[in-house]
């Protein structure tokens, strides 16, 4: 049989996978179990915070739990395989993540960022990291001319989110990359929350840096707070790697094996996520209620070519504005029975939340104003419940909402 063409059912399940190898990698990398001395099959969890040394000064290879730990360890080789990554390195949370990053830098230097940002993320920038004399330009990165003129010479980051939080802004990441790379010693990072490496690799596209708030897709159950940097640059990877040991913000071994095994379902939750979130995202469209859906896998959305061209997927967010005013969204957000108002995302249960007064309320009225963050536009993290109970939860809360306003 090993020489005969594959039957059209498996053909199927071939074409299902959008990195070849994907849930084979997330499955079994890092967990062999001969790493073990029991030989257990699933990853032990060490929480031991010190190690023995044979000899002084001498670890083999762990020697205490903040520089390194067998649970990080195997978390770390499943993530980077995940990512197709020579390296990852985790940390206590996605801001976390960030920090070690941008603790690369030194006063004077300089980045550019994406105007669209995560809150969290903008009021780090502005607030925390312009206190230690480093500079960012946020600028609209899907125009990237806008990218190649904000570049000054003491720059050495370009930081991009793709999609955007809220907005989901598509940013052609093979062109932020090329550009980035004209300069010498320019590094682009991409914070991939928002995809997951399922549905996209910024690696292959050109990207130096990937991170992540593990905290959601890639865990998946809403019960881990941690993020994650991975790379192919050995030398930036060796910085990051110092930096766990001397800034400390690592996770704990237990929570690294909720990760590991959070992984181990991502592809098959993505899947869902996806399908649940395009039904939503037609149905939107379809609402007297709804003034306009923002949905990367829909072709009404501005950069769905370039979606289309550097993801193999779509995930499950999906953001619109209801037609009224800010209590018009009070009102649907009251009548929703399914779809829990709460912040975060990539979770199986479904969430929906106000980012104007909720997870991007530190950004600046003016600025929320010029992205588009207005009191009428919600953002839905559309999760894993069966779709015609999350379609009738959105009709019969916007249909009050509307009858409301």
């Amino acid at each position: 049989m090993s020489g005969q063409p594959p039957s059209k059912k498996q053909k199927v399940e071939q074409d299902a996978e959008t990195f070849p190898g994907f849930a084979t990698a997330v499955i079994h990398a890092g967990q062999e179990p001969e790493q073990w001395a029991s030989k257990s099959v699933v990853p032990l969890i060490s929480l031991s915070t010190t190690f023995k040394q044979d000899t002084p000064a001498n670890p083999d290879p762990y020697e205490y739990t903040r520089g390194g730990n067998p649970s990080r360890t195997v978390l770390q080789t499943c993530l980077a395989a995940s990512e197709g990554a020579e390296y990852a390195y985790v940390a206590s949370s996605g801001l976390a993540a960030t920090s070690l990053i941008i603790q690369t830098l030194k006063s004077g230097d300089h980045m550019v960022t994406m105007n669209d940002l995560y809150g969290g993320t903008n009021r780090y920038f502005r607030r925390v990291v312009s206190k230690f004399g480093i500079t960012a330009s946020f600028v609209d990165c899907t125009d990237l001319t806008n990218l190649k003129a904000a570049i000054q010479p003491n720059t050495k980051i370009v930081w991009i989110e793709s999609p955007t939080n809220p907005t989901l802004r598509i940013v052609d990441i093979r062109g932020a990359a090329e550009i980035a790379h004209k300069h010498p010693g320019i590094l682009l990072v991409v914070d991939n929350t928002f995809m997951s490496p399922y549905f996209q690799r910024p690696l292959e596209l050109g990207a130096d840096i990937v991170m992540h708030s593990i905290t959601k897709y890639i865990n998946g159950h809403s019960d881990v707070l941690m993020g994650v940097i991975c790379t192919n640059n050995k030398e930036f990877g060796e910085q990051i790697n110092f930096l766990q040991l001397a800034v400390g913000s690592v996770p704990s071994p237990f929570d690294c094996y909720l990760v590991n095994r959070g992984l181990k379902t991502l592809h098959l939750r993505m899947r869902q996520h996806e399908k649940n979130a395009m039904a939503v995202a037609k149905y939107l469209e379809s609402s007297s209620c709804v003034k306009e859906v923002l949905y990367p896998g829909l072709p009404s959305h501005p950069q769905h070519e370039v979606a289309k061209k550097q993801c193999k997927g779509f995930s499950g967010m999906v953001s619109f504005r209801i037609k009224g005013d800010l209590q018009t969204s009070r009102e649907f957000f009251k009548a929703l029975k399914v779809f829990t108002l709460a912040e975060s995302l990539g979770g199986y249960e479904s969430l929906a939340e106000l980012p104007a007064v909720m997870t991007h309320a530190s950004v600046s009225e003016e600025e929320r104003k010029a992205l588009g963050i207005t009191d009428t536009l919600i953002r839905l993290s559309v999760g894993l419940e069966s779709i015609d109970d999350l379609i009738n939860d959105l009709d019969q809360a916007l249909q009050h909402a509307c009858q409301q306003s």
